[in-house]
């Protein structure tokens, strides 16, 4: 193959290295592209580097220019021809948390579309309000009422207990007229039936009031005349047994784990066990079954009263409205009648 006196192959001859009819050129035969601005013998520049597809490169001779790093304007965008709404069209907004929507300067910072910090707090809503604090505050005030009341029917049911005790002519008094234990007994009866069973009226104000009233002093009057019959030092004997033994199972009510108010229907059926066991120490005149029985009820009505303790405190699994607390006071005070009353039996028969 001819040559020019650069020594590079003449311009139009073939070249079996390039004009390979088998395929392309095998690796280590090819040669390097002629640079026609370099002189005969001397290196070939140092290689530039590419540039990005679009931009040329750097001619021979020139070294290369930085490459662009943002092939887009750092402008806002053009307008449309179409009307722009409320929103931005430049770049987002800084420091607002949601960027590229508007902030209404007229919002308070406490509404719940201001999100200046983060989201609103539940706390801020009155559907979310924490209402366990007004519960409490609320159960709190019907156990204070429920304990004044209760407080002032002990006061005059034991105001009785000890005219009946000490003052002589009262004595006599109930023992030539038996009559008036009866009637006392009818009146309690009958006011009991209708404050346990007319829910409605013992909700009403004055009336329930009225009808705990008279509830009261029939029971007082009937509990009097019966302590009327024992001794002096037997009745101040079951007094303080019955105030100890009261405020053991209230304060024990309070602290226990032991659901009571479960137990309610299994007391039920106690309770009619002891009815008729009462029947039959009518007829059977005995000194040791009556002391039995007095036992049994006195046991009784202490379970009643650690029930009822509950229902009040009304952290188990059975609990009264605060609207009862007429009712929550009619059954604490009979269960601390009923416990005085089997007591003063008990220790009378022993002192027998």
């Amino acid at each position: 193959m001819s040559q020019d006196k650069s020594g590079y192959p003449i311009m139009g001859e073939s070249n079996p290295l390039h004009n390979n009819v088998y395929g392309p050129p095998q690796p280590g035969f090819g040669m390097p592209p002629p640079n026609y601005s370099q002189a005969p013998g001397e290196p070939y520049p140092p290689a530039t580097g590419y540039g990005q597809p679009g931009y040329p490169q750097a001619g021979p001779g020139f070294a290369p220019g930085p490459y662009p790093q943002m092939p887009y304007a750092q402008m806002p965008y053009p307008q449309g021809p179409y009307p722009q709404g409320p929103y931005p069209q430049g770049p987002y907004q800084q420091g607002h948390p949601q960027q590229g929507f508007p902030v209404d300067p007229m919002a308070p910072t406490g509404s719940p579309g201001y999100h200046g910090e983060g989201p609103p707090s539940y706390y801020d809503n009155e559907e979310f309000s924490d209402s366990g604090f007004e519960d409490k505050t609320i159960r709190q005030a019907f156990i204070r009422k429920v304990f004044m009341v209760l407080t002032v029917q002990l006061l005059v049911t034991f105001s009785f207990v000890a005219v009946f005790t000490f003052v002589d002519e009262a004595k006599y008094f109930v023992r030539r007229n038996p009559w008036t234990y009866y009637v006392s007994y009818a009146v309690f009866f009958v006011s009991l039936i209708v404050l346990s069973c007319c829910g409605d009226f013992r909700r009403k104000h004055p009336w329930n009031l009225v009808a705990l009233s008279i509830l009261t002093l029939s029971l007082s009057y009937m509990v009097g005349m019966i302590a009327s019959f024992y001794d002096t030092e037997t009745v101040i004997m079951a007094v303080g047994i019955t105030a100890v033994v009261c405020f053991t199972v209230v304060l024990f009510s309070l602290q226990s784990k032991y659901d009571f108010t479960s137990c309610r229907g299994v007391l039920f059926v106690c309770l009619i066990v002891l009815l008729l066991f009462a029947f039959l120490c009518i007829f059977i005149r005995h000194r040791i079954l009556h002391i039995v029985y007095a036992s049994l009820g006195a046991l009784l009505f202490t379970c009643f009263l650690a029930v009822d303790t509950q229902l009040l405190l009304g952290n188990k699994k059975l609990a009264l409205s605060p609207e009862e607390y007429i009712f929550a006071a009619l059954n604490l005070y009979t269960d601390i009648v009923n416990i005085f009353l089997y007591i003063l039996a008990i220790v009378g028969r022993s002192r027998e």
